[in-house]
């Protein structure tokens, strides 16, 4: 295959997490597909009134892609919405952003997680069709951080001790989950039943739910140290209003 033939990519599917203007008529658009991670593309034109692309550029929307180019900011030859899926609007429009905003942090360009990219297709379906409970968010969160490596074995301890649904476990940043008898009493700590409840992505009980948030937080957190996340700082704006 030719260098010019290798640098052509068609019919990828992939979502738009980000749009910022390019010039007087481009786009700069970060995507994030399933077969090659996150995708830096011009999207030239696509704000004149009758370029294709200004339709159907639009977050949180599966679309199929094609671009090329071998540099680190590719070209957007094509972009098709795939259909089947309502438009965000209200709280789902901002869980959008903000799980969106976590792909950008988290994920390098051009480093595939098919995986990742998976739940984040069913998560954006979920909140398409009006499933608005934290559990949505906490189970993509969950994904994020264990397919980036930040997020410990929620059913084990370092070693490969299984988690007692009776026993309280704190959660150290260099070691993971430990059994608080093992460092005595820690402001980090959690249920073992809560655990378990987490590593089964199952938040029907309140415990897990209010613990989860803080857990999935913690470890968010970790990682960002003092970036702040725009659409966090929003959420909490609108809930003061």
């Amino acid at each position: 295959m030719s260098r010019a033939r290798a640098s052509v990519i068609d019919a990828e599917r992939g979502f738009v997490l980000h749009l910022t203007p390019f010039r007087e008529t481009s786009l700069i658009a970060e995507l994030f597909t399933r077969e090659h991670g996150r995708v830096s593309a011009v999207a030239r034109g696509a704000r004149r009134p009758q370029s294709k692309l200004r339709g159907t550029l639009m977050e949180f929307q599966p679309l199929e892609l094609a671009w090329f180019g071998q540099g680190e900011v590719k070209t957007l030859a094509r972009a098709e919405w795939l259909g089947g899926q309502a438009l965000l609007s209200g709280r789902a429009l901002l869980y959008g952003y903000y799980l969106s905003e976590l792909l950008l942090n988290f994920v390098a360009r051009e480093d595939a997680h098919p995986g990742l990219f998976d739940a984040y297709e069913r998560t954006m379906a979920r909140l398409a069709a009006g499933e608005l409970s934290p559990a949505v968010l906490r189970i993509f969160e969950h994904a994020l951080l264990r397919e980036a490596g930040h997020a410990p074995a929620f059913d084990r301890v370092p070693g490969g001790g299984l988690i007692r649904p009776d026993r309280q476990y704190a959660l150290l940043p260099e070691q993971g989950l430990v059994d608080v008898s093992h460092v005595g009493a820690h402001d980090d700590s959690y249920p073992g039943s809560v655990l378990l409840a987490i590593a089964a992505d199952d938040y029907s009980a309140a415990d897990t739910r209010r613990h989860g948030m803080r857990i999935m937080r913690n470890l968010i957190d970790r990682q960002l140290g003092d970036k702040a996340l725009h659409s966090r700082r929003l959420f909490q704006e609108l809930l003061q209003a």
